[in-house]
């Protein structure tokens, strides 16, 4: 079977954003898309009830994803769009559908203020489950948003592509992620922004005062690892602008506020074998809930 790039889509605005998304993420790669829709069967008593009569069920199994792809069609004519329904928990569903993937496509719902957007339980469940890149995609984004405004100041899909953002931690650095990135800045022809946040140990900070001698030699040390981790790939993507940003403080924040000038945000996230729990780690957290622009997340040993 061909690889995809897949999107979980429900008929939702945000389900809708991502189809769009991953329609324009499929352009660039060069790969049909694939648009499963997952129907989780309602309890006997429920399914009997006349508010879920037959063209309920109808509209939800046929007529979403057929109409999506229809328009997706119509709007990227150079895609190839396939539909698919399954029936299951969505959640276990996608996660096993993304072995299959590229990547896998889900939609989260935009919210005001500091509240950034909202990952559901299912989009919970499958960024910390899939073994392949995960993208989040908030209602409302729009091709323009991921693209530098015009000469004159208006947002256009026309103009060059913002810097893909990559965060990252020069402790553990992994390929896997750092090439991802490289990889999604190249398809848009656009730079990198490696962030990379840090904090002195508490055993030094804690108790002792301001040594700003200290901290610089610290900015220093954090710097020069994070050039070191980069060294390399400067080297394997040479047609690529790469800027490592090293700086004190969250590594969440920093990465949360770069976020609002980023095409994409990519993110890792350690493969976890325990089968209870959902573990993705503080800074990937953050980035789900709050960054402003679509985030990948790219699961690594």
């Amino acid at each position: 079977m061909p690889r995809t790039v897949t999107v979980g889509l429900d008929g939702s605005p945000e389900s809708r954003a991502a189809a769009e998304w991953a329609a324009r993420e499929a352009s660039l790669r060069g790969l049909p898309l694939r648009l499963v829709h997952v129907w989780e069967a309602a309890p006997d008593p429920i399914a009997q009830a006349p508010l879920l009569g037959a063209e309920t069920l109808q509209h939800w199994t046929e007529r979403v994803p057929r109409e999506a792809a229809e328009g997706l069609r119509l709007r990227h004519p150079g895609v190839e769009v396939i539909t698919e329904q399954l029936t299951g928990r969505p959640a276990e569903v996608l996660a096993g559908h993304a072995k299959e993937a590229e990547l896998l496509v889900m939609g989260s719902r935009g919210l005001s203020g500091i509240g950034g957007f909202l990952i559901g339980s299912v989009g919970y469940e499958v960024v910390a489950h899939a073994d392949r890149p995960v993208v989040l995609v908030r209602a409302g984004v729009q091709a323009a948003d991921e693209h530098e405004p015009d000469p004159a100041g208006v947002p256009s899909a026309a103009a060059p592509y913002l810097p893909v953002l990559l965060g990252l931690d020069t402790d553990s650095p992994d390929d896997a992620l750092i090439e991802f990135a490289l990889d999604e800045a190249a398809r848009r022809s656009t730079s990198l922004r490696v962030v990379h946040g840090w904090n002195p140990s508490p055993y030094i900070s804690y108790g002792v005062p301001a040594d700003y001698e200290l901290h610089r030699s610290l900015a220093r040390q954090h710097a020069d690892a994070l050039t070191e981790v980069m060294r390399p790939w400067r080297q394997k993507f040479p047609d690529i602008t790469i800027s490592e940003e090293s700086r004190y403080g969250s590594p969440a924040s920093l990465l949360v506020d770069a976020s609002g000038d980023a095409s994409l945000v990519v993110v890792g996230r350690r493969h976890r074998h325990r089968p209870l729990g959902a573990h993705i780690g503080p800074i990937t957290h953050a980035a789900l809930h709050h960054a402003t622009a679509p985030v990948a997340v790219v699961a690594h040993d």
